[in-house]
């Protein structure tokens, strides 16, 4: 597939603080990457350059095969941002600012336009002024989505939205994924990310450390195992990449990195009631690698 977005070393330092350091990324036509990374990770910061905002101190930026920062008009007519705060004129209606934003960008699907409207529950006839958070950002997303633009940046999109509206949400970008449009995605909510994405891209202090789908990031993280028995549960501490045992009088969970072929050896000869074991979920993922960072840094 061809590259949608393509990054060469991109960087972007203020004195000797690299904000992003030289990130080299491609996302190819009709994937959706999610973009992951604790806050000052460098997430905005290079979105900010994708889109031409600010310069790189070093590297460059592609989309579309363009340069993001001597083609910017040429991309922004191809894509569609959608940033975490909402930023729009108080005095007009939801109705006219969502006009407005399609002839800002140049096209919009009124059709879909009026779809995305009962979806995300939006009444377009109030003033902007009067609109909570979560409507003034459904502003940001209806517009965004309906004008089916071939790429969609979105910086942290659901803030601001119930847990029911991020329902829509997840359904319009897998409707503009099934469209072959490209999606951008940086948000701080795994699960949103988890269920959505084909790949994800991690920063940590500006840097990029994973990339991959999900299933290529479970060796960051151990396997849950837990398991019933009859009588007292069996020692299983020492054994190698053994860690976090948690016994009662009749369970045990712990969890295990690498190979799991002794503790189930130590288990199935005590004859347990019930087995189950768990791959890590994205949020678990997460922490064990920012956990471990937090753990150095107050070393």
């Amino acid at each position: 597939m061809d590259s949608v977005i393509h990054t060469d070393g991109l960087t972007k330092k203020y004195g000797d603080f690299a904000a992003l350091d030289h990130l080299d990324l491609d996302v190819k036509k009709g994937e959706i990457l999610g973009y992951l990374g604790p806050n000052g990770a460098g997430k905005t910061t290079t979105i900010r350059m994708l889109l031409g905002l600010i310069k790189p101190t070093s590297g460059q930026a592609q989309i579309f095969g363009l340069d993001s920062q001597k083609d910017k008009i040429e991309i922004h007519k191809r894509t569609a941002y959608v940033p975490g705060e909402a930023a729009l004129w108080p005095s007009l209606t939801g109705e006219e600012t969502l006009y407005l934003l399609g002839k800002i960008h140049g096209r919009m699907d009124i059709k879909y336009l009026h779809q995305l409207t009962q979806r995300f529950k939006f009444d377009p006839k109030k003033k902007v002024r009067t609109y909570s958070k979560g409507n003034r950002q459904k502003i940001n997303l209806i517009a965004a989505l309906a004008s089916r633009a071939e790429l969609l940046i979105m910086d942290e999109p659901t803030s601001g939205l119930d847990p029911i509206m991020e329902q829509a949400f997840k359904q319009s970008v897998l409707e503009a994924k099934a469209n072959g449009q490209t999606v951008f995605l940086s948000s701080h909510i795994l699960e949103e990310v988890e269920a959505l994405c084909d790949r994800l891209a991690i920063l940590r202090s500006g840097k990029l450390v994973e990339l991959g789908t999900l299933e290529d990031m479970r060796h960051l993280s151990a396997v849950t195992v837990s398991a019933t028995f009859d009588g007292q549960p069996p020692a299983v501490g020492h054994l190698k990449n053994v860690k976090n045992v948690q016994a009662t009088a009749h369970e045990l969970v712990c969890q295990v990195q690498g190979d799991i072929g002794p503790l189930l050896s130590v288990l199935v000869a005590a004859q347990p009631k019930t087995l189950l074991s768990r791959e890590p979920s994205l949020e678990e993922l997460f922490l064990s690698l920012y956990g471990e960072e937090e753990s150095k840094a107050k070393k």
